[in-house]
């Protein structure tokens, strides 16, 4: 049985998430941000250079909208 007064209070405080950031995430989602779910863990240096070399940033030229 989930805790959902618990849930609330963190999701609210810790994440800072507003009540309708809240009921839009599913119990998964909500677990995996407070870190109370297995996932991948936390991102590493190596793993954010992956990322800016997988997906760097282009500046955008004037006429581009």
């Amino acid at each position: 049985m989930l805790a959902w007064a618990d849930m609330l209070r963190l999701g609210l405080s810790q994440l800072r998430l507003t009540p309708q950031q809240f009921w839009a995430l599913t119990p998964a989602e909500l677990m995996l941000m407070l870190g109370l779910a297995p996932g991948a863990g936390a991102l590493t240096r190596d793993g954010l250079a992956d990322l800016m070399a997988a997906f760097p940033d282009v500046e955008k030229d004037k006429n581009d909208v």
